[in-house]
């Protein structure tokens, strides 16, 4: 190891890189992140880089663990992602999340296997392909105004399509992905959707994300916003039951993303343990909570997950 600081490596992409060019739009929440972990660091006597994670292996000399930080474009590319992923734990890196996590988080389906373990999730119907008269068809099995078509391997709400019995895609349109289809539920735009952020299998802070208006998607990019949400003791059960139908021990990092249905339940929409954001605004005491659980792992010297 170079230096006389354990080195932590926070993966991030080509544009939400700082100093490189042009950026993401929302490349402002991976600043928010790495100057709210790397002081944390400091303070237990580590040192943070940030490296793009495309970056050759012997940017990687002297890491000790790396943060699967904001690698934002990893769906775009996801089995050169976890062959990265393969190659640093093969040189001894502790990963946070883990290969073996990324590689059941990055597909949507394991919505269902969660389903299978008790978690109350949006009616769902998986394809390999999209058409028009699937669409229809959804809308008619889900018996609903709108239907979201969502990539089966994606993030940020990217290539996502919204369709309605008035509005549907010309009889030519493809989707182009594997896709999961789900009825548009109403309370996103009226409510928004809760965001429950856990470190090492414990609740930490949780956030209330609302579209901009005229908007459904929550997401910075496209206008919405968030503000602190104090969950009441049913709803940190809620999600709290998500992290422990997890198939593998608590990961350091998991966000829980729930909106609620129109009986009042909250659904759960995803478990988001690869690259989240993890709003630290809304959360201060999250780069001391990190810290606190990379040094503990860097004392046991046990696998990260």
């Amino acid at each position: 190891m170079t230096g006389s600081a354990p080195i932590i490596a926070f993966l991030a992409c080509k544009t939400t890189m700082p100093g490189r060019g042009e950026r993401r739009g929302d490349a402002y929440e991976s600043d928010l992140m790495t100057d709210a972990i790397s002081q944390a660091l400091a303070d237990h006597g580590l040192e943070m880089r940030i490296v793009d994670w495309e970056a050759d292996l012997a940017e990687f000399d002297g890491v000790s663990l790396a943060l699967l930080g904001s690698s934002w474009n990893y769906q775009d590319k996801p089995q050169e992602f976890i062959a990265k992923l393969d190659a640093l734990e093969a040189r001894g890196i502790q990963l946070c999340n883990s290969a073996e996590i990324v590689r059941w988080n990055a597909r949507k389906t394991y919505l269902r296997e969660l389903a299978d373990k008790g978690a109350a999730t949006i009616p769902t119907i998986w394809l390999d392909d999209v058409s028009g008269d699937d669409v229809m068809a959804a809308i008619e099995a889900f018996d609903c105004e709108r239907l979201v078509v969502k990539r089966q391997i994606g993030a940020g709400a990217e290539g996502q399509e919204m369709f309605a019995r008035t509005q549907m895609p010309d009889t030519s349109w493809r989707f182009g992905h594997k896709a999961m289809l789900q009825p548009f539920l109403p309370t996103i735009q009226s409510e928004g959707e809760l965001s429950f952020i856990f470190i090492q299998g414990e609740l930490s802070h949780a956030l209330c994300k609302k579209a901009a208006e005229g908007e459904y998607r929550i997401q910075s990019l496209y206008g919405g916003t968030e503000s602190h949400h104090s969950p009441s003791d049913d709803e940190a059960a809620q999600a709290q039951k998500i992290i422990a139908a997890l198939p593998f021990s608590p990961p350091l990092y998991a966000r829980i993303d729930m909106v609620r249905g129109e009986r009042g339940q909250l659904l759960l929409m995803e478990a988001e343990m690869i690259e989240p954001y993890l709003y630290p605004v809304q959360g201060p005491e999250l780069g001391p909570r990190i810290a606190s659980a990379i040094t503990n792992r860097l004392a046991e010297k046990v696998p990260a997950s």
